[in-house]
């Protein structure tokens, strides 16, 4: 085994050039590991590559972990020279070992800045990183930056801009967009909790996925199974809360906007041929991206129904619970209020009135709305007034739903912690619907 200064830097060379020429034999390695072994015992390479996985032999950390980290410190402080190459495959090393390096990620973000080194090739190695350190945070902030640098400076061969994502094909942001929620659910698969990954989810669907109603409901469906097998990793729950209320916005915002313009062209008839093309454009953007809300909801809550009945005492489930019926709540007492008073002179004093309205009085909030309807019959009846009309009143979205659920599981249940938590969840549901 090397033990003198110079026979650890032949090592380490001859390591390095290992790495280097496994991702020239197979550029398609999508996992990395330690292979456990406390010595040298054959007089070969540590980098084993089988298929697609590549190991490295943990007896040869202990010498190239500090050989490539002391060189690349000296680099940075200028006392010794390295070129783009050396430079590329230390950083390489390094961070395959280490990412949470952040000297190595910023001397690979100038190498990108100066077109020394393809974005998608940092991509790749931050996806490998991840197999073996999938928390990593300063992997995850250069994943970011390296989108931004794809979407900003034109490097997708699509010439994405930030201001102007449609420029590129949609096949093509697609994929990008899903290759980054497959590295996602991976590392959150393996390591419970794992905020990290789910926070980079979500600033791709911000960023490149636009937040758009068909984005929003597809990862809805795609992370149902995720969390189905992961009952006490709260992360992925906290996701879908993420989709379900930005779905609410998202769907509430459009409607509005058509609403808003409806009212506009009733009040400037000599705007209104300008504007029907574009009117019209817009009815139907939102016709498409229309939704269900509280049929999604309703189906969050059967979910969490069935995964307690299933998995007794997780904490997690109930907490999500708790924040599906908030967004429940939020639903009844504000969106048929908002999608009616649009027809009448007295919206603000309605919305006021919605706002403070408690849970409680569901049936009274829905004979409030007909009441809307029947007051501004003389200033229009609209389509939308006519489905609240004839729409029957759902049971499941009142508190009664959520006091018989909390009921059967206390007297059905013989888990002591999941007593616990439907006692908690019930005193919360009586502060909450009380204020």
């Amino acid at each position: 085994m090397a033990e003198s200064p110079e026979e650890v830097a032949v090592l380490v060379q001859r390591v390095v050039k290992d790495i280097r020429n496994a991702f020239q034999r197979n550029p398609h390695i999508d996992e990395i590991g330690l292979i456990p072994c406390p010595e040298a015992r054959y007089n070969r390479s540590p980098i084993v590559l089988v298929e697609n996985k590549l190991g490295v032999e943990s007896w040869c950390v202990k010498f190239l972990l500090p050989y490539v980290h002391n060189k690349l410190l000296l680099y940075r402080q200028r006392k010794q020279w390295l070129n783009k190459d050396e430079l590329i495959d230390i950083t390489c090393t390094l961070l395959l070992l280490n990412p949470d390096f952040t000297t190595a990620w910023n001397v690979r973000k100038e190498l990108i800045l100066s077109g020394t080194l393809n974005p998608l090739k940092d991509l790749h190695l931050g996806k490998l990183a991840l197999t073996k350190f999938p928390k990593s945070p300063e992997t995850w902030i250069h994943r970011r930056w390296v989108l931004q640098q794809l979407i900003q400076e034109n490097s997708l061969p699509s010439h994405v801009t930030k201001g102007n994502l449609g420029a590129a094909p949609v096949e093509r942001i697609h994929r990008l967009v899903q290759e980054e929620m497959n590295v996602c659910s991976e590392a959150a698969g393996r390591y419970p909790s794992n905020y990290n990954a789910w926070s980079h989810r979500i600033w791709v669907l911000q960023h490149l996925g636009k937040l758009t109603v068909k984005v929003l409901l597809d990862e809805l469906s795609s992370t149902k199974y995720w969390v189905s097998v992961h009952v006490s990793d709260h992360s992925g729950f906290h996701y879908r809360q993420f989709l379900l209320k930005s779905l609410i916005g998202r769907t509430v915002t459009d409607n509005n906007v058509l609403v808003q313009n409806q009212m506009v062209n009733e009040q400037n008839p000599s705007l209104q041929k300008e504007e029907e093309e574009s009117a019209g454009a817009e009815a139907a953007c939102v016709e498409e991206q229309s939704v269900d809300l509280r049929h999604h909801l309703e189906e969050e809550l059967e979910l969490c129904t069935e995964l307690i009945d299933t998995y007794p005492g997780h904490e997690t489930l109930w907490c999500h619970r708790r924040r599906v019926f908030y967004l429940q709540h939020h639903l009844t007492n504000k969106i048929p209020l908002s999608a009616v008073v649009s027809s009448v002179d007295s919206s603000d004093e309605t919305l006021n009135n919605a706002h403070h309205s408690p849970a409680t009085s569901h049936m009274a909030q829905v004979m409030d709305v007909d009441g809307l309807n029947e007051s501004s019959s003389k200033q229009g009846y609209t389509q939308e007034t006519k489905r609240l009309k004839r729409a029957p009143m759902q049971d499941s979205l009142g508190p009664e739903m959520e006091y018989r659920f909390i009921d059967k599981v206390l007297s059905t249940c013989r888990d002591a912690d999941q007593a616990r938590f439907a006692t908690a969840y019930r005193k919360w549901l009586v502060t909450f619907l009380g204020q």
